[in-house]
């Protein structure tokens, strides 16, 4: 019994090994308002980050661009092409909604990345306040995995 349980455990670690596919997922979305001096918090504190978030989010003027950071990880494969995009929807100032993608190509490696996808200058200021977002790993044409605000 115990051989056979060894061998039913080796032949599935064997067949996960040798998979053609490349997978990924996309496992964590942080978006971040960037003051003026390029911070997003004033000290490394997660307590101050979120408390300097929800004071940039109070007063606008102070807020120069938009940061977006993103835990993937992927397999390593040398025919991936992957890339990460961030769909942003948002209001302007006069009520108009507007539609943005931003898009990274990323390289697989060992561990989980994080990777960090700016909304920045004239781009961010026309863009107006995001109300929603979706971010999704892409290896070529294919989906390999999503992830989205509460409001997409």
């Amino acid at each position: 019994m115990r051989a056979l349980l060894i061998l039913l455990v080796s032949l599935g670690v064997w067949a996960a090994a040798r998979g053609d596919g490349v997978t990924g997922r996309v496992e964590k979305v942080l978006p971040f308002l960037v003051d003026q001096q390029g911070r997003v918090a004033r000290s490394p504190s997660l307590y101050d980050r979120d408390a300097y978030q929800a004071y940039l989010r109070e007063h606008g003027t102070n807020v120069t661009a938009m940061r977006i950071d993103v835990l993937w990880k992927a397999t390593r494969a040398p025919e991936a092409k992957l890339k990460l995009a961030v769909e942003l929807r948002g209001m302007t100032t006069n009520s108009a909604p507007r539609v943005t993608t931003l898009e990274t190509n990323v390289a697989p490696g060992r561990f989980r990345q994080w990777t960090a996808i700016p909304l920045a200058g004239a781009d961010y200021k026309e863009f107006g306040k995001v109300v929603a977002w979706r971010v999704t790993l892409w290896n070529g044409p294919e989906l390999l995995s999503e992830q989205k605000s509460f409001l997409w």
